[in-house]
């Protein structure tokens, strides 16, 4: 999976193979999906394994919360591909669940909400975007090929290949197919 995260970020820069190289390096986003990739493996390991990795693993990951505001717990059920496009401020709760070829920007929270049996984390599909400011919450389903506006507030299920956006005050759950 970790090939396949690396690949978005590689493909998404310009110039020659070392200047897109040093640039994945250099992005805060790939050390946050290297991290979260090695709590994942590490997850699955044996005692001994997790005995001798786990500090490493739990002070690089307070490093990425503290310094870039990235917060992805290594239980989250997320699938390759994942693409962080600006990092700050972005939270995901460790029972969501995200699909393939997710991209997320700043200020983006995926959390819990609900009460009693709605209480729960969001299912997101593969291949959605999710722009600045967007908070996901509660025990819902957010289809495949979907588009999430910027400080969308999203508390109900999206059907695939839906646009949900939110103006000012007025807060407008649109969903409408995509029409080409």
């Amino acid at each position: 999976m970790l090939k396949k995260d690396l690949e978005r970020y590689y493909n998404m820069k310009k110039g020659s193979k070392i200047k897109r190289v040093i640039s994945c390096y250099r992005t805060p986003a790939v050390h946050a999906i290297v991290i979260f990739r090695f709590g994942q493996w590490l997850h699955g390991q044996n005692f001994m394994v997790k005995l001798l990795l786990l500090p490493i693993y739990y002070m690089q990951n307070h490093r990425m919360t503290a310094r870039w505001g990235i917060s992805i717990e290594r239980t989250t059920k997320i699938g390759e591909g994942f693409y962080i496009g600006h990092y700050g401020g972005i939270f995901v709760s460790a029972e969501a669940k995200i699909g393939k070829n997710v991209n997320i920007s700043q200020d983006v929270t995926i959390g819990v909400a609900g009460k009693g049996e709605n209480r729960g984390c969001p299912t997101i599909g593969d291949n959605v975007y999710i722009a600045p400011g967007a908070k996901i919450f509660g025990k819902i389903k957010v289809g495949n090929d979907v588009k999430i506006g910027a400080n969308a507030v999203v508390y109900k299920d999206i059907p695939d290949g839906a646009t949900v956006v939110s103006l000012g005050e007025i807060k407008i759950n649109r969903t409408k197919k995509n029409i080409i």
